[in-house]
């Protein structure tokens, strides 16, 4: 495997001067970040059969081992507070457990037994996406949950650094990181490491997008938990509807900190109505902006489907 190959080209590094080993680790990750441009189709592909699932009350799983594992939950995890990806709708599945994200429990990641039995334990099913990731693209933990997983009929999307590898083989939609071998021959935390981090945000950010969960360019389906994110739910507001501070106050107020409701409320919608047409639009704020004047949802699907076909967005028709 490439992953564990060692390089020539940093075979003496430990007699290098430390300057000139971080010139060589930063053009190792430089490359990292390069090698998952030619994936980008990979993950487009993904993230369209993981939108069909999802657009309904499919699950969101990661699993992985060591730092594959630790990456994947970091991912998921973020979706929470960034995207309000519902807590009940997440499902992070650590080799070793929750113990592992903090200290190394490499012995975990050949637990097959113990990874079947999570998968039978949360009942995941066809209306849910399982993302595995693998450096290897062999942890037997992790393979063994995305079988049993795609057993059960889950999509199973497998993310790895070594081609034609069972995770990739294995996998409904397979995302292969041509990283190459390490500067520290086996250690993925480098450039396996950070081409993943990359991968996983692209393809989690694009479901996101996809599934309306983000308006403009802004995060209007973030929780806002704290003072500064309460203070930017007010400045989304400011900037998407031209109120007054004390008008988006009280709107927020009035939706419960909900930032797409308080929008709609701005546009003289009362919160019952406000949550009729999320319900309508499938929370798609674009879309309930324009039930406010009283187009159908299939109405305005077809606008935004003709805007994005006048701006040369493909759109599914096209495909």
């Amino acid at each position: 495997m490439d992953t564990e190959r060692a390089s020539p080209r940093y075979s003496d590094i430990d007699l290098w001067e430390s300057g000139d080993i971080l010139d060589a680790l930063i053009e190792s990750q430089m490359a990292a970040v390069a090698a998952v441009r030619p994936a980008l189709p990979a993950i487009e592909k993904a993230a369209e059969a993981m939108q069909a699932r999802l657009s309904g009350a499919g699950r969101l799983i990661y699993v992985g081992a060591g730092t594959s594992g630790r990456l994947a939950v970091q991912d998921g995890a973020e979706l929470i507070p960034t995207f309000n990806w519902p807590q009940d709708r997440l499902l992070l599945l650590m080799a070793g457990g929750k113990d592992a994200l903090l200290r190394s429990a490499e012995g975990a990641e050949d637990e097959i037994d113990q990874a079947t039995r999570l998968v039978r334990q949360h009942r995941i099913g066809t209306a849910d996406v399982i993302i595995a990731v693998a450096a290897s693209g062999t942890t037997p933990f992790t393979l063994a949950c995305m079988r049993e997983a795609k057993r059960c009929g889950a999509l199973a999307i497998g993310i790895a650094n070594n081609r034609s590898t069972p995770l990739l083989v294995e996998a409904d939609c397979s995302i292969w990181l041509d990283t190459g071998p390490e500067p520290i021959a086996g250690s993925t935390r480098m450039k396996a490491g950070t081409a993943q981090r990359v991968a996983l945000n692209l393809l989690s950010t694009l479901v996101m997008i996809r599934l309306g969960r983000v308006h403009e360019g802004l995060m209007v389906d973030m929780q806002a938990i704290n003072a500064k994110l309460v203070a930017r739910s007010e400045n989304i507001l400011r900037r998407l509807s031209g109120r007054s501070e004390n008008e988006v106050r009280d709107a927020l107020e009035r939706a419960a900190g909900n930032v797409k409701k308080a929008l709609l409320i701005l546009h003289g919608c009362t919160v019952q109505k406000a949550d009729a047409l999320l319900e309508e639009s499938g929370g798609r704020l674009r879309i309930a902006l324009r039930l406010v004047g009283g187009a159908s949802a299939a109405a305005s699907e077809m606008l935004t489907l003709d805007a994005d076909f006048a701006s040369g967005v493909p759109t599914k028709t096209e495909e």
